[in-house]
């Protein structure tokens, strides 16, 4: 019995040791399983997403390829920057298996490309199909390339695929510094950085492509065949109102400008359509090149490098800051007495004076404890109107001022356009600076405002409201991108033509027309009288606050338009203190005024029309006298109106100056030369500038020049102003040179 009972003890233990054994291995299986499970589904539910975005990019390589910025182009088509094709050059290091071929392959791609051969080795050893070499080649290079490509594959068959050439861009500005400040220029990464680069940098920018290529499981790119491309979609156009050829006349004249009157801060002339607010010219000068922005003239880094050492970085990034600023819109000056077509405008407009009204002037006004000035010293007496405008009478023009009071003077300033940005589409337009945010002004601060001193406004917001008083009393929206279109010439956007508001009467309008056209002939502007055309403007005269050393700098300007009886275009010139000889708008930036709309009207087709005084200085076209004898020429040119002179002692001529089809002014001289050796004799040019019309004529005359008259008419007593060609220079016999002639009298407004 009690063998049994021992017997059935031990199998009770034997049983409850399987049953604990059973559940311990149970419970491991269920939590370790359990575990196991709970993880697959975190990793499968929670971090799914993630984990197969990484292995998307352990398996595939996505490149970049580059789009083609869009091209801009002006008012008649011509391409003022598009980005030309350059070449990537890339490598597939993989295929080259052997020490002798990467060798090969480095040497000559380092010495085609001008790349470090030790750096160009270390590519070669990479296990990669997707190696980029360099970036941007141009065409000698891609042509050496591609002969070495040939020649590689030639001794290494197997290595038809190891060098690719992919499609880059880079940006070009063909007519280099022309229109700089309007245009801009694009960074490294293709990316606008200035002008209309800037501002409409997303409509330029196209959509770049892609290239995926494959990885193996050894993370090795693998072969071409592998990849899918998806190409590149172009940058849309940009089609401006600025036009080339007027854009190169403004530039031209103002550059002579600028050297003539030794000019300290730059210059601007805006050119713009009275009607649509259009930009025909926009030329803040001098200006850099657009396919070098980061190049500073010789004198900033003169300059510069005086500096000490960790002071240049700054000094040389404000350098870059003010050649790249767009002075038309980003500086503020005072506007100077060109301001007091407004003023006029404003009070003929609200009828607090008319054209029978008088002021008298007795050389100065004292208000409060202030004593204002007429430039007129000894005073102008008692004045009309319209000889307040043409006497530029400050005295007049404090009393126009008074007549409107503070209130009205501050709509008419904002109704103009003078209280807030154009908003044209330029980037960095500045804000005007009034006397006070809400527009109040002491009866000192009105007096100053009434002719254009002690408040600042920007270039593009004066010819914005000359062109309101020009066009029948309508401000009108500034602008320089007329329309978008994409690469298959569809119109993407266009600019619609948009009146802000009616400033001043279309009477007022006309009456400040006549104002001003009378002003360029018998007043102080008639500096800005131009031959043959009816234009309308008034000079301005304007103080910078005064330097730290005690002395003056000025502003001279002049705005303008025409024809005054049917005005299509206006036009700013705008100099930043002059240190020439004069410093008076009628003496520095009239006759720039002059020498560009003389230009421009025509190119316009804007008829002329001359009085019997104007027409014998009228320019005629010279004959085609080559290959006739001499006796002939001179007989045929003298049939012509012209004077001959011959050079020479053959007996045919073999050219001429000035040549067939060329300008020339109407009885002027055509020399004739008879062989190659009479053309290097050269004559001096003389000193034409302070002399009458006719003193000009004959001294050009006696030189064998001619002259091309330009400005005011014998008549009026003109006095020349500048000559086109610099007094010293070497030319040939029959040169034509403009002389530019302004009024015998000159108001110091």
């Amino acid at each position: 019995m009690a063998d049994n009972r021992e017997v059935r003890s031990k199998k009770g233990l034997l049983q409850q040791l399987r049953f604990r054994t059973t559940v311990i291995i149970l419970l491991v299986l269920v939590l370790g399983f359990g575990a196991i499970a709970l993880r697959l589904l975190y990793l499968q539910l929670v971090q799914g997403p993630e984990l197969q975005e990484k292995a998307v990019e352990q398996q595939l390589v996505d490149t970049k390829l580059s789009a083609k910025r869009g091209t801009i182009y002006d008012a008649t088509g011509k391409i003022l920057a598009q980005s030309a094709t350059v070449w990537k050059v890339v490598l597939a290091p993989a295929y080259l298996e052997k020490e002798e071929q990467r060798e090969y392959v480095a040497e000559n791609l380092s010495k085609i490309l001008d790349l470090d051969y030790d750096n160009m080795l270390e590519k070669t050893k990479q296990k990669s199909y997707y190696v980029i070499v360099k970036r941007k080649i141009e065409s000698d290079e891609r042509d050496a390339l591609l002969k070495f490509i040939e020649k590689l594959e030639k001794k290494y068959p197997e290595l038809s695929n190891v060098i690719t050439l992919f499609d880059d861009y880079r940006r070009y500005y063909p007519y280099n510094d022309l229109a700089s400040s309007v245009i801009g220029f694009t960074g490294s990464d293709d990316q606008g950085l200035e002008g209309v680069e800037f501002q409409y940098d997303k409509y330029l920018t196209g959509t770049p492509g892609r290239i995926i290529t494959a990885r193996n499981a050894n993370q090795t790119d693998m072969p071409f065949q592998y990849e899918q491309n998806v190409e590149a979609k172009d940058g849309n156009n940009i089609n401006l109102t600025i036009d080339e050829t007027i854009q190169s006349i403004a530039e031209k004249y103002m550059k002579q400008g600028l050297k003539a009157n030794d000019v300290r801060n730059r210059g601007v002339c805006i050119i713009m359509d009275v009607n649509t607010g259009g930009l025909l010219a926009c030329a803040s000068v001098d200006g850099y090149n657009l396919n070098k922005p980061y190049d500073l003239p010789k004198s900033a880094k003169d300059k510069i490098s005086q500096l000490p050492e960790k002071k240049r970085p700054e000094a040389e990034s404000a350098a870059l800051g003010a050649m790249w600023r767009n002075k038309a819109i980003a500086d503020t000056y005072y506007p100077g007495s060109v301001f007091k077509m407004c003023t006029a405008s404003m009070a003929l407009n609200e009828g607090t004076v008319s054209d029978g009204s008088t002021f008298t002037c007795g050389g100065s006004v004292t208000i409060y404890d202030h004593t204002i000035h007429c430039h007129e010293l000894g005073g102008h007496g008692t004045q009309n109107l319209f000889q307040a405008i043409t006497n530029s009478c400050n005295p007049a023009f404090i009393a126009i001022g008074q007549s409107l009071g503070p209130k009205k003077f501050y709509k008419y300033y904002q109704a103009f356009g003078f209280s807030e940005p154009t908003g044209i589409d330029l980037p960095g337009e500045a804000d005007d600076q009034f006397f006070n945010e809400d527009g109040s002004m002491s009866e000192t601060d009105l007096a100053v405002a009434s002719f254009g001193q002690n408040f600042s406004i920007t270039p593009i917001q004066m010819i914005t409201a000359c062109a309101a008083v020009a066009n029948g009393g309508k401000v009108v929206q500034p602008y320089v991108v007329q329309s978008i279109t994409d690469v298959d010439g569809n119109v993407i956007k266009t600019t619609e033509n948009t009146v802000k508001r009616q400033v001043i009467s279309e009477k007022v309008s006309k009456q400040m027309c006549d104002y001003l056209e009378r002003n360029t002939t018998q007043g102080g502007s008639n500096n800005g009288y131009i031959a043959g055309y009816r234009v309308g403007g008034k000079t301005g005269t304007s103080e910078k606050l005064t330097t730290t050393d005690g002395t003056e700098d000025y502003i001279s300007s002049f705005c303008g338009f025409a024809p005054a009886d049917n005005p299509r275009v206006a036009c700013l010139v705008f100099f930043d203190t002059p240190k020439g000889p004069n410093y008076y708008g009628s003496l520095v930036s009239a006759p720039v005024f002059v020498n560009v709309m003389s230009e421009v009207l025509p190119y316009l087709e804007v008829q002329a029309e001359y009085s019997d005084d104007e027409k014998q200085y009228v320019d005629t076209v010279a004959g085609s006298y080559v290959g006739l004898s001499v006796k002939k020429a001179k007989a045929q040119a003298k049939k012509d109106g012209f004077s001959v002179v011959v050079k020479g002692d053959g007996k045919k001529v073999v050219s001429q100056i000035p040549t067939a089809a060329s300008k020339v002014p109407s009885g002027g001289n055509i020399v004739l030369y008879t062989d190659s050796q009479s053309r290097s004799e050269k004559v001096t040019v003389p000193n034409f500038v302070g002399s009458s019309v006719s003193t000009v004529k004959s001294l050009a005359d006696s030189n064998n020049l001619n002259v091309s008259i330009i400005g005011a008419s014998s008549s009026s007593g003109g006095i020349s102003t500048s000559q086109s060609v610099p007094e010293g220079k070497k030319v040939d016999a029959g040169t034509v040179i403009n002389v530019t002639f302004g009024g015998s009298s000159v108001v110091h407004d």
